[in-house]
């Protein structure tokens, strides 16, 4: 009686009839409410209940109407349900079925990520770009793809998508190492003195700039500079052809982050970053020419009212030190900008740029006796508004070459 009350709570059937009638499955009784139609199990004996009223058929002028209806009706209560069988009593395992797929899919997802293999050959070396340090832990290397948004005017990567990705190899190389405090590129004991790096001359040497979907590979590694100083080189190549795109070197220093002062390097300092030291030429050779101071009456190009955004900032709360390279491009004339091409920068940083500070760029277009053959050069000078000297620079040109791509006909290879 119990299997036949729980079968019929799953697969009811509903049975209906003229007039006010009672049917029970499995015994039991119950009053029938005002609602016409009620099921319940009873509380005695667990059978089911179903109950209908029927109302007379309606009448106009007297003559009864609904009769077809009537006939259906009991032509329905007389038919019998149809056999319960082993397949109309199965759950509905659909639901089932749909997580067991959702599951499948996901682990199948998973192993592909494990699994993961390179459809290129040129991108076997760090296919993910996290970076890795080699030649006996002394040199980090790292991949890097040039994106759409990367590229310029000259269908080229800017300058400072290069001067970004010397920047991010340099953090992740102490990253790597072991050696990243909480600081920007601070060891733990230069974090525990509250000092950070400061840059104070970077040199850059373009061969050629690299296009949209190109793989560079940039290495970087340190060595000493003087008794105070720590020299970072870097050198970008084509990660298919082994071709060097670009040089660079650099000069950093210590300074206290509180006081803004430069500091020497303390020995617990020293003795975190000397054993990655590599005693080594810089990759550039040094420019020792003196870099002019210019003024007003020196400048051939005055560009003011430049002040930093809240995006230019770094984590040490001054600017970065690749948005002075467009500072110094916007007193660069246009002529130069659209026939040349940059090929060489020298920096020279004089002082720090708050997010309140005013910046003047300044220009001086060199004459015919220190321009390179076929190319130009120009001297830059940062300034604040009120006077003091943020950096000193200068930059080497050299004509432009046709591209043999149009922007919408260029593809990158294996990009389709």
């Amino acid at each position: 009686m119990v299997a036949a009350a729980a079968s019929s709570a799953f697969f009811p059937i509903a049975q209906a009839s003229s007039g006010k009638k009672s049917m029970v499955l499995g015994g039991g009784s119950d009053n029938l409410d005002s609602r016409g139609i009620k099921s319940k199990f009873a509380s005695s004996s667990g059978g089911l209940h179903v109950k209908t009223n029927a109302q007379a058929p309606p009448k106009i002028n007297g003559t009864s109407v609904g009769l077809a209806t009537e006939v259906l009706k009991k032509e329905d209560a007389t038919s019998s349900p149809p056999p319960r069988t082993f397949i109309n009593q199965l759950p509905d395992w659909s639901v089932l079925l749909a997580a067991i797929t959702t599951i499948f899919l996901a682990a199948e997802k998973q192993w592909t990520l494990i699994d993961w293999k390179p459809r290129r050959p040129d991108m076997l070396v760090d296919p993910f770009g996290l970076g890795r340090i080699v030649e006996d832990g002394l040199v980090f290397s790292q991949n890097f793809s040039i994106r759409s948004y990367e590229i310029g005017a000259d269908q080229t990567a800017s300058i400072e998508t290069m001067m970004n990705h010397l920047q991010e190899t340099a953090l992740n190389h102490v990253r790597n190492a072991g050696l990243l405090g909480d600081g920007f590129g601070s060891t733990p004991e230069m974090s525990s003195r509250n000092l950070i790096w400061v840059v104070t001359k970077m040199q850059v040497l373009v061969n050629r700039y690299p296009t949209w979907g190109d793989l560079v590979q940039v290495d970087t590694w340190v060595g000493a500079s003087g008794k105070n100083g720590m020299r970072r080189d870097w050198l970008i190549r084509d990660s298919k052809t082994g071709e060097t795109l670009t040089r660079a070197t650099s000069v950093w220093v210590m300074m206290n982050k509180h006081t803004r002062r430069l500091s020497k390097i303390p020995v617990e300092v020293r003795g975190e970053i000397e054993p990655y030291f590599i005693d080594s030429a810089p990759i550039v050779d040094d420019d020792s020419r003196k870099l002019p101071k210019l003024d007003d009456c020196t400048a051939d190009y005055v560009r003011t009212g430049l002040t930093p955004r809240w995006n230019d900032l770094d984590v040490n709360q001054h600017v970065n030190n690749v948005r002075y390279i467009g500072w110094i491009l916007e007193s660069a004339p246009v002529s130069i900008l659209e026939t040349n091409e940059l090929y060489s920068l020298t920096m020279e940083y004089r002082r720090e740029c708050g997010r309140d500070d005013a910046i003047q760029s300044l220009t001086a277009v060199c004459d015919g006796e220190s321009r390179d053959v076929g190319g130009m050069e120009c001297d830059h000078l940062l300034r604040l508004e009120n006077g003091p000297e943020v950096l000193r620079g200068r930059t080497k040109w050299r004509p432009k070459q046709a591209n043999n791509f149009g922007i919408l006909d260029h593809v990158p290879a294996e990009a389709a």
